[in-house]
């Protein structure tokens, strides 16, 4: 591209080449109105559900729970989300000429992920409190599939033509185009028709980010228990909007020279870093139960077994009783490489030595993908 060229395109905020916007953001069928941003919303949501079961899974725990716990999380999350929008976003629905109403049409766009991610996180800790299942156990099977939602879930970003950054020339830069009714979206320029596809850049960020927590699950498990794994999402996750913020023009409040959601990411950035340091200083005390009350729910055994017959990483329920499978054989608690994590909670119905031995067969806590 000679200088020229580039300079003329700068000028006038028109890229050479550029990412085509849609022209249209939702589909009718019949009475109901279809928008794409809900499905691309909803498909970042079962694709992390159904990550999270086989994750959960393959560490022992029941099939379905990951589902169960999805409803209060989805639902809390999205009231999170939208919360958070309003509120740090007020000017935008309340004031003069303003229409309130408006803050609840969720289709239209606005979900703070500072807000959901809490309140979903509290729907998750009310099914694992009832069901008494560990919060440790849970977080580190989530952790990487949240950034996997989000990057399918800011697709829903470029159908409404909405938070994208700074007029660019750059090749990979999106077309934004004007309103149905011909007015400028929110942080266009006049006459400038290519900005910085920041919806893109936060969802290439948290595919990259997803792939390094699955890697940083298997190649550290051990260390990375008691919700640190969680953290390191947090972290990651507002390292890349940080910079991703500072890029944007859609109207935000400002703070010495930073937007909001920039100061957001730096406080709740420091906040999860405590939290990485604290728990690695009392991995041990972290419940590890992977199985609700009620069940059987003796010593799990998770990890390298080294010379046990059955495969690696099985996941073994036992109960102190004569003849148990792990009675029979006394030194395998001896071996390295064996962790052994005690639940609190014992079914009614434990104490059955052929049931032991049976479990002590099943091949269901292989790490997690």
């Amino acid at each position: 591209m000679s200088s020229t060229a580039s300079e003329g395109a700068a000028e006038y905020g028109r890229a050479l080449a550029a990412i085509p916007s849609p022209q249209v953001n939702s589909i009718p069928i019949g009475p109901l109105e279809i928008h794409f941003y809900a499905l691309c919303i909803l498909a970042g949501v079962i694709v992390a559900v159904f990550w999270s079961e086989r994750r959960w899974k393959a560490m022992g725990g029941e099939p379905g729970t990951i589902m169960d716990m999805a409803v209060w999380a989805v639902v809390l999350g999205l009231i999170g989300g939208r919360l958070y929008h309003v509120i740090s976003d007020a000017q935008l629905y309340f004031g003069p000429g303003k229409e309130p109403i408006r803050a609840l049409f969720i289709w239209e766009g606005g979900l703070g992920i500072w807000g959901a991610v809490p309140l979903g996180a509290v729907g998750v800790w009310l099914v694992a409190r009832k069901r008494g299942l560990s919060m440790s156990k849970l977080s580190f099977a989530i952790a990487p599939t949240i950034p996997l939602a989000q990057a399918i879930g800011r697709w829903g970003n470029y159908f409404n033509q909405e938070l994208f950054g700074r007029p660019t020339d750059l090749p990979w830069a999106v077309e934004i185009n004007l309103t149905p009714e011909g007015y400028l979206r929110a942080g266009m320029e006049p006459g400038v028709t290519t900005y910085h596809p920041t919806f893109l850049y936060e969802s290439l960020w948290c595919l990259g980010l997803a792939v390094l927590l699955a890697y940083l699950g298997r190649r550290f498990e051990s260390s990375l228990q008691g919700g640190r794994l969680f953290a390191l999402y947090v972290m990651g996750y507002c390292a890349g909007r940080f910079w991703i913020e500072y890029l944007r023009v859609d109207p935000a409040n400002d703070f010495f020279g930073l937007r909001l959601n920039n100061w957001t990411s730096i406080v709740v950035f420091l906040g999860a870093l405590v939290f990485f340091v604290w728990a690695g200083t009392r991995i041990d005390r972290f419940s590890t139960a992977v199985v609700p009350h009620g069940q059987d729910a003796g010593t799990q055994v998770f990890g390298d077994t080294g010379a046990r017959t059955e495969e690696e990483g099985t996941v073994y329920s036992a109960v102190d009783t004569e003849g148990s499978a792990f009675d029979q054989d006394s030194g395998l608690s001896n071996e390295a490489g064996t962790e052994y994590h005690p639940s609190p909670e014992r079914s009614s119905s434990e104490g059955s030595t052929e049931d032991d031995a049976k479990g002590a067969g099943d091949d269901s806590g292989s790490k997690p993908e």
